[in-house]
């Protein structure tokens, strides 16, 4: 008998066991299908997450940077909170113009001051509305769109202009079928006239981009002062340039500062690959805990197979006397219950997969995480199903091998 026809044999047989048997195959399974399920569904939603975060999270772009009071960490410390509260002085525009004069390898640079307030117009209102405070130029580094209108201009900086261009949210809310250029709403209880409206952005983690105004940074600065929550942002000449402008522009910050050699940064600069980075750790985590449930259900998986492999050795105990007895090799036996063992495994593998793909199309339509199920997971999953499989199917398919056929021919089940 040739191998190809061996392992045909094989598998044929492996089959119909597994048909002839298909609860007691299934609950074998568990294990597997659990780990499948958990590994491949793990994967799709942190794919699916990478494509969000890129796409939506950041507005900064691959050239863009900011300036904030206080460095992005990747895991909160309170203590060191505490202490950057005490030694970290606010951002002001005094040192903005310094920096921005400075700044030789930055294309634009704009300044940003934020609070929550409410909106209304009308018999209608919106609370914890985001009031922004920015440069004529923030449209341009942030990448915001225009839907309506126009965005703020310098004059309108420069004239501190009751002006405003608000968020879809709003202009849902305020102006759900009129044209809302031109119309007032009330800010903190202060008249603004709306001279644009930005293109709808969408939610993060079920929060909405959209519920925003922004207002001249003079004019905010008149309403609430100018020595709170300030921050940068700025855009380098060029993506290949954007670390070089981030060391430009910390270097001019402490020299502001006059922070000496050696002495920490009493600020922080961050930007797309830094909020990536911090993503990728936060995964990284994800990953290895999903690595150690998995492993945990494979082993759980693999010890039932095996059991299970070695109840079915002995049901066969009869069948591989015959089998010997008529010039089946040792080769033979072992392979048939490798196969049989390996195409179970590899059988949960595959009913993993389909559950981890209904999983994946959960998250796609309840959540706004693009969650997909990458190729290389599939076979990932399947192949290490089976591979388990194979491995702890080791055992019993030696034992059926090593049977003295006269001894198999005399078993009586």
């Amino acid at each position: 008998m040739s191998g190809t026809a061996s392992l045909w044999e094989a598998v044929s047989v492996a089959a119909a066991s597994l048909r002839s048997n298909k609860l007691r195959s299934f609950l074998t399974l568990l294990g597997i299908i659990l780990a499948t399920t958990t590994l491949i569904a793990v994967m799709s939603v942190i794919h699916g997450m990478d494509v969000y975060i890129a796409e939506t999270v950041s507005d900064m772009g691959v050239d863009g940077f900011r300036v904030d009071r206080f460095p992005v960490s990747g895991q909160f410390d309170p203590k060191k909170f505490v202490e950057m509260l005490r030694k970290n002085p606010e951002l002001s525009p005094e040192e903005f113009e310094f920096v921005r004069a400075g700044a030789s390898l930055v294309s634009a640079m704009g300044m940003q001051a934020s609070r929550r307030a409410s909106v209304a117009c009308g018999s209608e209102q919106m609370d914890d509305v985001v009031l922004s405070g920015v440069s004529p130029n923030i449209a341009v580094i942030t990448n915001t769109r225009t839907e309506l209108g126009r965005f703020l201009a310098d004059s309108d900086d420069r004239r501190r202009l009751p002006v405003t261009f608000i968020g879809n949210d709003i202009k849902e809310k305020c102006f759900p079928s009129t044209d809302p250029i031109g119309k007032t709403v009330r800010v903190d209880g202060r008249p603004f006239e709306v001279i644009g409206v930005a293109r709808a952005m969408g939610s993060v983690f079920g929060q909405s981009r959209d519920a925003f105004a922004m207002i001249p940074i003079q004019t905010y600065f008149k309403m609430f002062g100018s020595r709170r929550g300030i921050r940068y942002a700025a855009k380098a000449i060029g993506p290949e340039y954007l670390y070089q402008a981030q060391d430009e522009v910390r270097m001019l910050m402490r020299a502001w500062r006059r922070l000496r050699p050696g002495q920490e940064d009493n600020f922080g600069i961050f930007s797309s690959d830094t909020l990536v980075e911090r993503w990728n750790q936060l995964t990284g985590a994800i990953a290895a805990t999903a690595i150690g449930v998995v492993s945990v259900f494979m082993v759980v998986g693999g010890v039932v197979i095996m059991n299970i492999m070695m109840a079915v050795v002995t049901e066969r105990t009869h069948e591989i006397g015959i089998r010997k007895s008529v010039g089946a090799r040792q080769r033979d036996i072992m392979n048939q219950f490798l196969v049989e063992s390996a195409m179970l495994a590899a059988a949960g593998g595959l009913i993993g997969v389909l559950l981890a793909w209904v999983v994946s199309l959960l998250v796609r339509h309840l959540t706004p995480v693009p969650s997909t199920i990458p190729a290389y997971s599939v076979v990932l999953g399947v192949g290490l199903s089976a591979g388990v499989g194979l491995f702890f199917g080791m055992y019993p398919a030696r034992t059926a091998a090593r049977m003295d056929p006269i001894v198999a021919l005399r078993y009586e089940k």
